[in-house]
């Protein structure tokens, strides 16, 4: 099911789409040294056929995990002799290149340099990193994106009609292929492999139709029943922002492995933690936020399965954290204070005189420094002309916040504000 065209790879528009730079090369016909970079799975394999066969060349492919000095050699020996036979370039597609040692690699430079072969390396590893800087400095770096799901279900559709090469079946139900599509994280190869064992169960079976319990156990994992666009993907959702909220760590672990494990889309989860970390933690715990932040970076650094760990260290430090929703209150309120005041002038002394002019009509006029205070607060009106004693934010009495209110009492009486005996506890 290997691509034969540009128009037929799947899910790397930004290589191949009319205005990039890798397909340029490749409709030019006289490749270029590069490397690609990305996840297993994304079509580096097939992009390299593709930038040899564009140009007529000879396809040379070589593993780093079993090719040493030698095999180099013997493949350059023979790209000079094709070339002072008059014949076309040899393409040599070195996969894992990140593996290939110091001196491995430097075999490779006179190849390179001299012209005689275009070299197409392959990583799943940073080359910055990986890959020697001299090779660095003489090859083009692209880098493959992970499959959609989307992209894959695409694929495995187009594989099962295709009689010739298929895997010679005549259909698959479409809750299967979407179980699929979401459960080989972006990996082609992974996605065709297990179609390929899931027909084989199906033939088995005597049928034609590859369905879920076959999906299930080319995978070798249960499968569980969530459609994500069904009630329950909102119900299971639901289930474990409120198990946060409520602060049971074994609930809103179950719940997040739920999701998890049926193929929700885990930077969904990791972005409605953030949410809850500012929305139900709040000021409670200073760290809620940061905590769910890294998760999310962490998802994006090393995907999944690795990120799990760091998902659910998050889930069950956002349940263990003492819980406000100080903040919710606060945004709610200070939104109604807009609403109703849609005239509200800036105080003169609060205005801006970047130009001399302006303190003509008494802009920045009157203005104290805070820092000239001992206590770095200085009494004197910061909200606009009949809101001066307008309370928005009320603290609660729950974790850090607590001596965040105690301080604001401080505040307030330096301030002088008459409403603060509003900023009871919510």
């Amino acid at each position: 099911m290997r691509p034969e065209s540009l128009e037929q790879v799947v899910g790397q528009d930004h290589l191949t789409s009319r205005d990039a730079a890798f397909r340029a090369i490749v409709e030019s016909g006289e490749p270029t040294s590069m490397i690609l970079w990305g996840p297993p799975g994304t079509g580096k394999t097939t992009l390299a056929r593709l930038v040899a066969s564009a140009g007529n060349s000879r396809f040379e492919q070589l593993s780093a995990t079993s090719a040493g000095v030698k095999d180099v050699r013997s493949v350059l020996s023979g790209a000079a002799q094709r070339i002072e036979d008059g014949l076309n370039r040899t393409v040599l597609f070195l996969d894992e290149i990140h593996r290939f040692t110091k001196a491995q690699q430097d075999a490779l430079l006179p190849g390179v340099e001299e012209g005689l072969v275009v070299l197409v390396g392959a990583t799943t590893e940073n080359p910055f990193f990986e890959v020697n800087s001299p090779l660095i400095s003489r090859v083009t770096i692209f880098r493959t994106e992970p499959l959609n799901p989307e992209d894959i279900e695409l694929l495995v559709n187009r594989a099962v009609a295709d009689r010739m090469r298929g895997p010679g079946v005549s259909s698959i139900d479409r809750e299967a292929s979407e179980i699929l599509a979401n459960r080989v994280g972006g990996d082609a190869r992974l996605a065709y492999n297990a179609l390929e064992l899931a027909s084989r169960i199906a033939t088995v079976g005597d049928r034609e139709t590859v369905e879920l319990d076959d999906v299930a156990e080319a995978l070798q994992h249960r499968v569980i029943r969530y459609d994500k666009s069904s009630d329950r993907h909102y119900d299971v959702i639901s289930a474990f922002i409120k198990s946060l909220r409520g602060s049971d760590p074994d609930a809103a672990l179950y719940w997040l492995h739920t999701m998890l494990e049926a193929g929700e889309d885990p930077k969904f989860v990791a972005r409605r933690m953030i949410v809850l970390a500012s929305e139900d933690v709040g000021l409670a715990d200073y760290f809620a936020l940061r905590v769910s932040i890294d998760a999310f970076r962490a998802l994006e650094v090393v995907g999944l399965p690795e990120a799990t760990y760091a998902l659910s260290q998050a889930a069950v430090y956002l349940a263990l954290s003492p819980k406000s929703n100080s903040m919710k209150d606060a945004v709610g309120r200070t939104r109604n204070a807009i609403e109703a005041s849609p005239g509200a002038q800036v105080p003169s002394h609060l205005r801006s005189a970047v130009h001399e002019g302006q303190k003509g009509f008494g802009d920045g006029m009157g203005y104290s420094y805070p820092h000239d205070s001992k206590k770095r607060i200085i009494a004197q009106q910061y909200l606009p002309d009949g809101m001066t004693d307008t309370i928005l934010y009320r603290p609660v009495s729950s974790g850090s916040e607590t001596e965040l209110a105690m301080r604001l009492v401080e505040i307030d009486r330096i301030l002088g504000k008459a409403g603060s005996g509003n900023r009871q506890d919510g």
